[in-house]
């Protein structure tokens, strides 16, 4: 007798390229060790501040202390939006007439976007205009909510720097297409494109011009590698982008800059007073977010800017050194490789279009590395899981897809491990190569 039927969603769903390395190594029983580089669990310690509470979270004093963990308001503590907003402020924003939601991660924060700003098919669909190499949870969010996506495509040159397309073919999209909301990631994932400010105006522009929320995904606001000040959707004012005001969004988490992913901690920001109000108005059915994590981060609230501008720097520091070291080294193994550009996240982008055959296939190669890809390395049998980044694109069927070559890697493993990844990456691409 056959079980009850799956809907036609769940019955095509199958795991996202971030987890697929990792879903498919959980398998295997020959002992081979893995370097898990294919998603961004950030594995360095909180900030000491948010430590502390860990530490403390039953003593006499705090919310906890009779063992009671009881429902916070939907729109989360006011301290752990205080806390949002003074790490944005520690950046150099102006915080005045920003209203804060706490979300279940930057997750929640991002299907809130979808669900706020993007109708769906009839008369009111408003399409998610994504940029292409996009975060793949974008688009799985949009389907599970039934709303389209559309996306404009960025080059990687041979010298490893993302190009977005000129603004007047970004704008005929636009225009063409209606979208309901723009979404942009200024210190890329997936890519470690960094958008300089000049390029976030054109497109507060253009979403003023054709009435679309600007979104700007903030996740690693703060990593970024090249001289000047940050960029952020809160640097830009009327001045730049007439009409930009009341339809900026910002997505915030604790997962990236403040190394708790696991705490499953977001903000969603907006200078929209309707926004905010309908997005905690829709949040209620989800009652609200982990009160202890929240509690946990709300010790940013009295952190100074000082002191976190000194976090910033440590941060990019730390990350900085790997991402140098890593390009440098994978150019000098795997000859004609395309690395990005070291410019931003904690992420790099290896496009080996230059040095494989025409029907290599970065999926295959992934899932090969996590099934039965080995080398030894002093005694150790190792492999190295990566994500392909033919899951980041959105291509129509039968067209070429550009990521069908390309592999991300997360800079999640310590700076020793991360040395090994290069060698590893290089070793497992000529076995893959050499079969049959």
């Amino acid at each position: 007798m056959s079980g009850p039927t799956l809907s036609a969603h769940f019955a095509a769903r199958n795991p996202s390229v971030i987890r697929m390395a990792q879903i498919e190594f959980a398998a295997r029983t020959d002992g081979t060790q893995a370097l898990n580089a294919a998603i961004g669990n950030v594995s360095l310690p909180m900030h000491p501040a948010m430590q502390a509470r860990l530490r403390t979270l039953g003593d006499a004093g705090t919310p906890f202390a009779k063992g009671v963990v009881g429902y916070t308001a939907t729109v989360g503590l006011a301290e752990t939006n205080a806390a949002f907003l003074n790490v944005i402020a520690a950046s150099g924003f102006e915080t005045a007439g920003l209203h804060s939601q706490v979300t279940d991660g930057g997750s929640q924060a991002m299907e809130l976007v979808i669900v706020g700003c993007c109708g769906p098919a009839g008369s009111d669909e408003r399409p998610l205009l994504l940029i292409d190499a996009a975060y793949t949870n974008y688009k799985a969010f949009a389907e599970r909510l039934g709303r389209r996506t559309i996306s404009i495509t960025r080059a990687m040159g041979d010298d490893g720097c993302f190009s977005l397309p000129p603004m007047d073919d970004i704008a005929r999209v636009m225009a063409t297409e209606k979208p309901g909301a723009v979404i942009v990631i200024p210190y890329d994932n997936p890519t470690g494109h960094l958008y300089d400010h000049a390029s976030l105006v054109g497109l507060a522009r253009l979403c003023a011009e054709h009435d679309a929320w600007f979104v700007s995904d903030e996740a690693y606001r703060e990593l970024f590698y090249r001289e000047g000040a940050p960029v952020s959707v809160w640097g830009i004012g009327e001045d730049e982008a007439p009409g930009i005001t009341g339809r900026r969004i910002g997505i915030d988490t604790t997962s990236k800059v403040w190394n708790a992913c696991g705490l499953r901690i977001g903000a969603l920001v907006t200078d929209s007073a309707e926004f905010h109000q309908r997005a905690v108005a829709e949040n209620t059915a989800g009652l609200c977010s982990n009160a202890i994590g929240q509690h946990i981060f709300g010790a940013m609230a009295h952190v100074s800017h000082a002191e976190l501008r000194q976090w910033f720097a440590a941060q990019r520091a730390y990350y900085g050194a790997m991402l140098q070291d890593f390009t440098a080294r994978t150019r000098e193994l795997v000859p004609g490789a395309i690395v990005s550009s070291p410019d931003a996240s904690i992420y790099s982008v290896v496009d080996l279009r230059n040095v494989v055959p025409a029907t290599f296939d970065g999926v295959e190669f992934v899932r090969w590395c996590a099934r039965e890809g080995r080398c030894d390395v002093d005694g150790r049998a190792l492999t190295l899981l990566t994500a392909p980044m033919a899951g980041f694109y959105s291509v129509p069927a039968g067209s070429p897809n550009p990521g069908r070559t390309q592999l991300r890697l997360a800079y999640v493993l310590t700076p020793d491990q991360m040395k090994l990844a290069p060698g590893l990456l290089a070793e497992l691409l000529k076995g893959y190569l050499a079969r049959k």
